[in-house]
């Protein structure tokens, strides 16, 4: 094992303001018997969780279903009809510059991030015709959110005087829980509807956020999506700009990850699929493969909502009765489609790397590849053609595969319309419906990371924290708690961790979203 160098739990970037977490007080390290622990489950948080363990001398054995790592984030091989060998994923993920604990995971095995690398715009488009993007918008609030309004055709004089502006006051003081206590039994679409944005707005911005959730805005929560615009735009000076990698994404982050664990004495058990956990008699845990039973001291169950709850239910003594039925009631959000094709032809050369859409009947974002991924930009130099990816999501459930199909690469048409006589010499389509629903008022229902049982902890992006992340960035920060929640049973310091500001920016603004709080009379 490698000597053990204690990392930068998650160096902030720009923001002043980012808030830093430090763990409880404790030992650099275990010294002596080293206890064990089971991470179940192969994605960012389990990744997050085993690698702060790891670090700190704990013997950790990772089990994953798929033969890869990564979970959601993941990829895996496919040849061609042309016969040439790629990496296939479930579609594009924004690495922003808030993920502060995501991208501390990732500087492990690349301190200067170098496997990223920024796309110049966050680009909005609308079938109307109307176009938004984030380049030239101050990234600092509260003129990130002037200058958006300023500089966006969304915003005409005639749509901010039917603004309610009372009603979007929540926006400029936003705090974990309290946001949930207030907007948790409202639905976004409700939210935006009180507010009365401007329709162009609500479809270029406001339902990007909800749509990130892969979820219809009525039936989305509107505390996740008011979170989300803290944590984005108003509460966070970082701005909308983000980064990917620019590599197929094992290579560019799981594989060197994997490697940094396995120096570190992780057991990486990709392939092996968690049968039942079960306490002990001696106190631990008994985590049983087709391959067999092994005896953990502490368990980290880094699941999706599916695979929480269905190990749950087969592990009939975890937890107590309460705990148990607030995990069999997490659902999932609807499917969504990830569509990737490998175009004969090049499409125009202005078309970006991303461009977020509305208003084209299902599409949501089209990615072209080469523009940032070199194994796409390989091939399309080799081929003069063109690797597009197109997401549709909140797709309904008795939903025709082959019709949704047909429909995205229609679609792809009406946006790039040099598409229309491209031949396709591939075509891959992934049909999924695994990531957590956050409906209306389910917030209470959501595990948090410490269970009734102390040695047994929950990671996910389903996982209920009382701080400002979400999606990935929830995923890698509830990894480290999980694991420093265990370290400290043990006398251990765990992570420090960092997040983008608890509260509104602003004393005028807070003060304003507490006046339209209270009580009138």
């Amino acid at each position: 094992m490698t000597p053990f160098r204690r990392p930068d739990a998650a160096r902030r970037g720009r923001d002043r303001r980012a808030r830093v977490l430090t763990p409880a007080p404790g030992a650099r390290r275990i010294e002596g018997v080293r206890p064990t622990t089971a991470v179940v489950g192969g994605g960012i948080a389990g990744l997050a969780a085993a690698t702060a363990l790891a670090e700190r001398n704990v013997a950790v054995t990772l089990y994953e279903r798929l033969p890869f790592l990564g979970g959601r984030v993941g990829g895996w091989p496919v040849d061609l009809n042309d016969g040439t060998p790629v990496t296939m994923s479930r579609g594009f993920h924004a690495f922003f510059r808030q993920y502060y604990n995501l991208r501390g995971l990732l500087r492990r095995t690349d301190p200067g991030l170098e496997r990223l690398t920024g796309l110049p715009d966050y680009p909005l488009r609308h079938r109307d015709g109307q176009r938004d993007g984030f380049r030239r918008v101050p990234r600092t609030p509260p003129w990130s959110a002037l200058g958006f309004v300023a500089l966006s055709p969304s915003f005409g004089l005639r749509d901010l005087r039917r603004m309610n502006p009372a009603a979007a006051l929540p926006l400029f003081d936003v705090r974990v829980p309290e946001v949930y206590e207030r907007l948790d039994g409202v639905s976004a679409h409700d939210f935006l509807e009180s507010v009365r944005f401007p329709p162009g707005a609500r479809h270029l911005a406001f339902e990007v956020f909800s749509r990130s959730f892969f979820a219809d805005p009525r039936q989305l929560s509107a505390a996740e999506m008011v979170l989300m615009f803290h944590i984005y735009f108003l509460g966070s000076a970082e701005g909308l700009l983000f980064d990917v990698p620019d590599a197929p994404f094992p290579a560019a982050l799981w594989e060197p990850l994997a490697g940094y664990l396995l120096r570190h004495g992780v057991e990486i058990r990709t392939s092996t699929a968690v049968e039942t956990v079960d306490p002990a008699g001696d106190g631990g845990y008994e985590v049983v493969t087709d391959g067999g039973a092994r005896r953990h001291d502490t368990v980290v169950l880094a699941l999706d909502t599916a695979g929480l709850r269905s190990l749950v239910a087969r592990s009939g003594r975890l937890g107590d009765p309460p705990w148990r039925e607030r995990v069999a009631r997490l659902r999932n959000a609807p499917p969504f489609l990830v569509t990737r094709l490998w175009l004969d032809r090049p499409v125009a050369p202005e078309r970006p790397g991303f461009l977020g859409t509305s208003g084209y009947d299902g599409l949501d974002n089209i990615s072209v590849l080469e523009r940032y991924e070199d194994e796409a930009a390989r091939w399309a130099a080799r081929t003069g053609g063109s690797v597009v990816e197109l997401h549709a999501y909140a797709l309904p459930p008795e939903a025709s595969r082959e019709t949704e199909q047909k429909r995205l690469i229609d679609q792809l048409h009406r946006v790039y319309p040099e598409t229309r006589g491209a031949g396709i010499v591939d075509a891959r389509h992934e049909w999924r419906s695994d990531c957590p629903l956050f409906p209306v008022g389910g917030h209470a229902d959501r595990p948090t990371v410490r269970t009734p049982d102390p040695g047994l902890v929950v990671a996910g992006d389903l996982v209920r924290t009382d701080l400002p992340v979400a999606l990935m960035e929830r995923a890698a920060t509830t990894g480290f708690l999980a694991a420093n929640a265990l370290l400290e049973r043990w006398g251990v310091r765990g992570q420090t961790l960092w997040t983008v500001p608890d509260r509104g920016r602003g004393a005028v603004l807070r003060g304003l979203a507490g006046r339209g709080e209270r009580p009138s009379g």
